[in-house]
């Protein structure tokens, strides 16, 4: 078994696997903990599968995420992992430009990653509002 960062010698290949919606980050076999570390704390799940030789690790968007929110929690780690000095090539169907430039944003504004607010907090409550009628203030807008 091998992987895509062994088969093209980066240190993260993001990618989106075959027939599925899930988004892989494969790191090189033998990879630091460093960098597995560094792909945990951007919300990308580690994963492992032992064998009689060398044990596999890659990291995945969590499942319970739509489509376009793996897309974004992917695209959002790269500049991270840049900084960190690490080669990612990420796919042109996993890219999202869009995530990429609130990730740089956020990086400029902060010393530790994270994955972007709208992927690792719940959503916002939201207070009922009538359709019709005046304002409670009685003014109109």
């Amino acid at each position: 078994m091998g992987n895509r960062a062994d088969d093209e010698g980066t240190d993260v290949t993001i990618y989106l696997r075959p027939l599925t919606d899930t988004v892989h980050a494969d790191t090189p076999t033998g990879a630091p903990e460093k960098l597995l570390a560094l792909l945990d704390s951007l919300g990308l799940e580690r994963k492992t599968l032992p064998t009689p030789g060398p044990v596999y690790v890659w990291h995945e968007a969590p499942a319970h995420l739509s489509e376009g929110a793996k897309k974004q929690l992917a695209t959002h780690a790269v500049p991270w992992l840049h900084k960190a000095g690490y080669v990612v090539h990420i796919s042109d169907d996993v890219w999202d430009t869009a995530a990429y430039t609130d990730a740089v944003t956020a990086m400029r504004h902060q010393s530790a990653p994270a994955p972007p607010a709208t992927l690792s907090a719940p959503p916002p409550t939201t207070a009922t509002v009538r359709a019709t009628g005046r304002p409670a203030d009685g003014r109109r807008r």
